[in-house]
């Protein structure tokens, strides 16, 4: 595969910004690892990271490269700094960015690269994977699937633990959101998006949705309510636990699983 560190301006957040994007490359003199280039479009899955990252922790803490050189399909791997995939009341507009103008960017870089929503999957961790979700119940005319790894998806109660705590985090989320009230039935909680979409859908088919989260993690318990009430939504979901808690030894494994998943594949991929 080809990598490629990205260095661009956003005209809507004001400043450069960075992404680093693997392509398909036909090879065949690797040595332990196959390289295969799809025929005509490439699928893209935008694999976003979590609070304490950046476009380059995929790499570093996954095999990702390794494990999509022999599907044919590209990754995008953007950074979005602390704004939780949201327009933040301090003026950033990190949704805006990731749901309309970097799309936009990637495709007239990498032509390539498909614009069906169908071939495009958000995937992420834990801030991540409230983005990947955000991005497929929010932006589906881009984005025709979401897949969540220890997700923060009950951003509420997200949002309560972390301006409880003691650090000044409270601040953050305060500035990203405002105050609970505002966020409360928002756009930016997960499952207003999902009621908004399922009640507008008029027998339109609902993204497909994915999510794992560890029994251990933190998370786990706001991630059972979410994915029962978008089960009762009529959303294909395909929901997994086991044992684990909030660290990277298991989303290396789980994303595994998601490119299983989407692209309906029984490729051993470890």
């Amino acid at each position: 595969m080809a990598l490629l560190h990205v260095n661009f301006f956003s005209d809507v957040l004001r400043m450069s910004a960075e992404m680093d994007v693997l392509l398909p490359q036909q090879t065949n003199g690797q040595i332990g690892m196959e390289g295969r280039a799809a025929d005509g479009k490439y699928k893209t899955v935008y694999l976003l990271h979590g609070m304490s990252d950046d476009q380059t922790v995929w790499q570093r803490r996954t095999s990702i490269e390794r494990y999509v050189s022999c599907l044919g399909i590209a990754v995008v791997m953007p950074t979005t700094h602390l704004g939780f995939y949201t327009d933040t009341t301090y003026g950033m507009k990190y949704w805006t960015f990731l749901s309309k103008e970097l799309p936009r960017v990637c495709r007239e870089f990498f032509p390539r690269m498909s614009e069906k929503r169908e071939d495009t999957l958000a995937a992420g961790l834990s801030m991540g994977g409230y983005g990947a979700w955000k991005l497929a119940l929010g932006a589906g005319e881009t984005f025709g699937a979401g897949a969540s790894l220890s997700g923060a998806l009950d951003i509420v109660e997200d949002y309560k633990r972390q301006t409880d705590l003691p650090d000044g985090r409270g601040e953050l989320f305060r500035g990203i959101f405002g105050s609970e009230e505002k966020l409360r039935g928002s756009d930016n909680e997960i499952l207003t998006l999902a009621e908004k979409l399922a009640e507008n859908a008029r027998g339109e088919e609902l993204p497909p949705l994915y999510a794992w989260c560890g029994t251990e993690d933190f998370l786990y318990e706001g991630n059972l309510r979410v994915w029962k009430r978008v089960t009762e939504l009529g959303y294909q979901l395909t929901s997994e636990t086991s044992a684990g808690d909030h660290q990277w030894k298991y989303w290396d494994k789980k994303i595994q699983d998601v490119l299983r998943w989407w692209l309906k594949t029984e490729l051993d991929l470890e």
